[in-house]
């Protein structure tokens, strides 16, 4: 049973019906949906949410994720400007543009996210867009092609400890993930690197002070952490509640760390109020 602090905000009203139907009339995928965010009707009533671009299934099978795996289908090369038709009449000014993970593309999908960025730009002039990438199998040429883009804020979920990794991740790798982040930091110093670790997974304090030193190490400054929430009985269990104080605890371990922006709490995710929080630094 859950604590009573993971109760989800509001879900309802008018703004978040006028949301569901743009997205759904321009056939848009959204993280909130695919990923059974908690946050998603709030978001919703806050007139935003995270696009997933690049279909909804993905080619990898992290045991936390609620997204679905297998082969997918070919990229929609009018996706870029049904988005950026999405954003335009929600009247966003912040944008977050995440994916499945697509090892089936030559370059990972990283020309997808430039077209959807150059497309937001240019439909919503002085649009900001925070873009959550995969790993492109570590690509410096395909972290390069989104950096030309110049997204407002690049993030990169580590997602776990480096303990953890080889069973929630096994298709994945720790240190590739840190490599995305340091190279696309060295690539573009002036836009900012995020990241972002669910804690409850059963990793104890040691591993996530190693993981934090780790991102800072690549140049990370934005951070977020929140709880894990199974689900399905066949992902990956609950270890834990991770109470709002502990994650209070996190973000000042964190800011004393030199992070710049923390998002900590039970209900934190990767996009949840993206726009405040980039607001602190940019």
């Amino acid at each position: 049973m859950r604590p009573s602090w993971l109760k989800a905000p509001v879900t309802g009203g008018v703004s978040a019906g006028k949301t569901r139907r743009i997205l759904e009339g321009l056939g848009l995928n959204t993280v909130c949906n695919e990923a059974c965010c908690p946050n998603r009707g709030h978001c919703y009533q806050r007139n935003t949410a995270a696009f997933l671009i690049m279909g909804t299934v993905c080619t990898r099978n992290c045991r936390y994720c609620a997204v679905d795996h297998g082969t997918p289908l070919p990229p929609d090369p009018d996706e870029p400007h049904r988005l950026a038709e999405a954003a335009f009449a929600m009247g966003l000014r912040f944008v977050v543009v995440t994916s499945v993970t697509r090892d089936d593309l030559p370059d990972g999908g990283a020309e997808c996210f430039s077209r959807v960025v150059r497309a937001l730009g240019e439909r919503v002039p002085g649009i900001m867009v925070e873009v959550l990438t995969p790993d492109f199998m570590g690509s410096t040429e395909s972290i390069a092609k989104v950096a030309s883009a110049s997204p407002t804020v690049f993030n990169h979920n580590l997602e776990t400890v480096e303990t953890l990794f080889p069973v929630l991740r096994p298709e994945g790798d720790y240190k590739r993930s840190l490599k995305v982040l340091g190279d696309f930091s060295a690539m573009r110093t002036g836009i900012p690197a995020k990241s972002g670790l669910m804690l409850g997974l059963g990793e104890n304090a040691d591993d996530v002070r190693r993981a934090l030193a780790h991102l800072r190490e690549n140049g990370v400054t934005m951070l977020t952490l929140g709880q894990y929430l199974q689900p399905s009985k066949v992902h990956a269990p609950v270890h834990r509640f991770v109470t709002p104080g502990e994650f209070e605890q996190w973000r000042g371990e964190a800011l004393e760390m030199g992070y710049l922006s923390v998002a900590s709490g039970p209900l934190v995710r990767s996009s949840y109020h993206a726009d405040t929080h980039a607001s602190e630094l940019i």
